[in-house]
């Protein structure tokens, strides 16, 4: 905390002819860093980079309009609007340029995926650009796309060339995914074995800021591989029968995301899986 407040008087000083140290204000006033929380400010000076004339500006204002993308999404700072953050990130996306914002191309793609906004045919090209980019959440959806027929036409080979590269950069995501698809084609020993593994570190925020990937998603991910785990052990398949520890990874699954839970629970009750 000491060193983000000596930064702060640092940049406050340079503030006026330096947009660098602008950009840094307002991300620390935006997410409380050395000072209180201010989203207002914080707004105030990603506005100030992203419609400056001065050349010194350009270089920051991709990520400046990702940052104001943020802000109109959440409705902190400003009054919320899912369609000025629609607006926002696709000039921080830039067409898919890689010296633009590649987290901005993620954030689409996954935008397309759940919002009001939803379509899967656009959320399919935003992941594609940012995983060419190489983003890592990005490489993990358009796996999971691919494996279901989400915007694109289904496509196993794809989809698992995806999915296992990504499992290998540590999206859990992808990881809970692939348990789910070794489980389905009944290579038992090989998901429960993977499930272990993930199921093992289930600090959900540590996981998501060494991956860069979402916390919901990464819930989602150790939540699939706990229910999965479970499955086996209830039912003996690829591991010794155990119906105590089936107990503790199903409460595990229910605690990560009781939705993801709750679905695999319905296909179980149905015979699915």
């Amino acid at each position: 905390q000491g060193l983000y407040e000596e930064a702060l008087i640092q940049f406050e000083k340079i503030k006026d002819t330096d947009f660098q140290g602008m950009y840094q204000l307002g991300v620390m006033h935006y997410d409380g860093l050395g000072t209180k929380e201010d989203p207002e400010k914080g707004v105030a000076y990603m506005k100030k980079i992203l419609y400056s004339d001065s050349p010194k500006a350009r270089h920051l204002k991709f990520a400046a309009a990702y940052n104001l993308g943020r802000a109109y999404y959440e409705g902190c700072g400003v009054k919320q609007s899912t369609k000025e953050a629609e607006r926002l990130w696709l000039i921080a996306a830039d067409h898919g340029n890689p010296k633009a914002s590649v987290k901005a191309q993620s954030t689409l793609g996954l935008l397309y995926s759940v919002s009001v906004l939803k379509d899967l045919k656009k959320a399919f090209f935003w992941h594609s650009e940012a995983c060419g980019n190489g983003n890592l959440e990005s490489q993990g959806a358009l796996g999971v796309m691919y494996l279901y027929g989400q915007g694109v036409c289904r496509n196993t080979k794809a989809a698992l060339k995806c999915l296992r590269e990504a499992a290998e950069r540590g999206n859990i995501y992808a990881q809970g995914h692939l348990v789910e698809y070794y489980y389905s084609r009944k290579f038992y020993s090989t998901a429960a074995a993977v499930a272990k593994r993930i199921t093992e570190n289930d600090d959900i925020d540590v996981l998501a800021k060494i991956t860069d990937c979402l916390p919901t998603y990464v819930a989602k991910g150790v939540a699939m591989a706990a229910f999965y785990l479970a499955r086996c052990l209830q039912l003996g398949l690829g591991v010794q029968q155990d119906q105590a520890a089936a107990k503790k990874y199903y409460s595990k699954a229910c605690l990560l995301d009781p939705a993801v839970a709750a679905d695999l629970e319905l296909a179980a009750n149905l015979g699915r899986i």
